[in-house]
């Protein structure tokens, strides 16, 4: 009797002890955020305060982050274009690879699953000198290819291995159902396949978009021009009135306009990302 009347005191701890996890877990991840944004909303003179909240909200630091000496706006647009060329080459080229790696058999197919993952843990380091010297004889320093294809080297295997997990969980039935009622091999890969694989490649699409958004070495490295120069960069070099100053309320502010729209890509599309992690953890 006393064990079962203990078992849902222990459901109920087990669950307030799950809840508190995750709380910390919150809180731990939102802190320097919630911090970011309190300094980005003090001003100038107050930005070493301690409270909580602002005494006084103030917008001077978003305005300052706009100023059209900083061409903040310009870095957000050339983040915008590299990082949307980057996501579509990627899934466009990703997607027929992973599905040939998972529906095809031929020799070596292993060798080449493992070079995929090598080639996404190669330190980015190693070759960005190389591909400076690269560049410089392509005169593509300051233009948006080279930051793109570096871009593609990073975001191809991640893709391409993100995706052949969803494909190959798919049974090969639904592709021989679809030709016995008509379809070319075409046709069920579009008609059949890929509706299928949404989640996993709106899940695949996120995680590259996010990657080449966050991007900073390439960027600092293959571009000088400040009007070519990205987000991440931008914000890198934020100064003061003199070189002796560090704005923090516009380098906090900067980094709230920077996040927000990841933010707000990871809200609207939460269904499908909860979809893709879902079906990418359940074994056919």
């Amino acid at each position: 009797m006393s064990t079962k009347a203990e078992s849902p005191k222990r459901i109920i701890l087990g669950n307030v002890g799950s809840v508190l996890g995750i709380g910390l877990i919150l809180v731990y991840c939102l802190a320097p955020f919630y911090w970011m944004l309190v300094s980005s909303l003090r001003r100038p003179q107050d930005i070493f305060q301690t409270s909580w909240w602002p005494t006084v909200v103030s917008f001077e630091n978003f305005a300052s982050v706009f100023d059209p000496g900083r061409q903040f706006g310009q870095a957000l647009i050339n983040s915008a274009i590299v990082s949307l060329v980057t996501t579509v080459i990627s899934l466009i080229v990703a997607t027929f690879a992973a599905y040939a790696l998972a529906r095809l058999e031929f020799p070596g197919k292993g060798v080449l699953l493992t070079l995929v993952v090598a080639t996404s843990m190669f330190p980015l380091v190693a070759i960005i000198v190389p591909l400076l010297r690269l560049f410089t004889d392509w005169n593509w320093i300051n233009t948006y290819q080279a930051l793109i294809v570096p871009y593609l080297s990073f975001a191809l295997p991640l893709a391409v291995w993100n995706l052949n997990t969803f494909f190959r969980q798919m049974p090969r039935e639904l592709e021989q159902a679809a030709m016995v009622d008509g379809c070319t091999p075409w046709q069920a890969f579009r008609k059949i396949i890929l509706p299928l694989a949404a989640p996993g490649i709106f899940t695949t699409a996120i995680i590259v978009f996010i990657n080449a958004w966050n991007e900073f070495l390439i960027a600092s490295t293959m571009v000088n021009n400040p009007r070519m120069q990205t987000a991440p960069v931008a914000l890198s070099k934020f100064g003061g009135a003199s070189q002796f100053e560090t704005p923090y309320g516009s380098q906090m502010a900067a980094g709230i306009v920077v996040t927000i729209p990841l933010i707000l890509l990871v809200l609207f599309f939460q269904r499908r990302i909860v979809a893709g992690l879902a079906a990418g953890g359940v074994k056919s």
